[in-house]
């Protein structure tokens, strides 16, 4: 089954779209929310993106970029803005194909398949296509597990916690104090030496080099980054 995570804050025609979709094999998760829809796509895995340019908060050429500097995942963006401008700026930003609306759910689900075998065929080549870029770290949300280099991380609740917490956040510097404040199974009581103490757990179950860590870097005086 084709996945696919539409952005879109139409709730009406977001609906249509899936319903359609569905019919051919093919599953759509929509997000209204942008922040919420990156922070899915870090959690999960798709095999393309449809976005909306006229999103709350924040607009769709900025989800655009965030998307390409972090994944290879084709994207397709569905909007209502015709201008050219807009056209040629999100193809600068790194989408795939553009289809103004209204345009009739035939034609996505025909250019869906178009881009995915476009994609599948640069993969056998060996491009640097795919999916996305290939990650060694992701949650897996349905079985709600932590999966590294292909195999489930044996972790305690506290370990589990952080090392979700950061994936989420991921790129971002997370402090000591609001990893006690955000994850149930650490007590407020808890002292930044006891994060460092569980932090250095799961740094050894990542076969973190010390000196040189490839995921989780320290950020003095602050915190932690998560990168991969």
């Amino acid at each position: 089954m084709i996945k696919i995570l539409m952005i879109e804050d139409d709730a009406e025609l977001a609906e249509i779209l899936t319903e359609y979709l569905e019919q051919y094999d093919i599953q759509v998760t929509n997000i209204e929310d942008p922040f919420l829809g990156l922070s899915t796509l870090n959690t999960q895995e798709f095999d393309l993106v449809i976005l909306d340019l006229t999103l709350p908060g924040l607009d769709g050429l900025e989800v655009c970029s965030d998307i390409r500097k972090r994944y290879d995942i084709p994207i397709i963006i569905s909007s209502a803005r015709h201008d050219i401008t807009d056209k040629v700026e999100a193809l600068k930003r790194g989408a795939d194909d553009y289809m103004p609306k209204p345009y009739d759910p035939r034609e996505l689900e025909a250019r869906i398949r178009s881009l995915l075998r476009r994609e599948h065929h640069d993969f056998k080549a060996g491009n640097k296509g795919g999916k996305e870029k290939q990650k060694d770290i992701y949650f897996n949300e349905e079985k709600s597990l932590i999966i590294f280099k292909g195999k489930e991380l044996t972790l305690t609740k506290a370990e589990f916690g952080i090392l979700k917490y950061l994936l989420k956040k991921q790129g971002a510097v997370v402090s000591r104090e609001e990893l006690i404040y955000n994850i149930e199974a650490i007590s407020e009581e808890s002292t930044n030496k006891s994060i460092d103490v569980i932090i250095g757990r799961i740094r050894q179950k990542l076969d973190e080099v010390p000196k040189d860590p490839k995921y989780i870097h320290s950020v003095r005086g602050i915190g932690y980054k998560f990168t991969q």
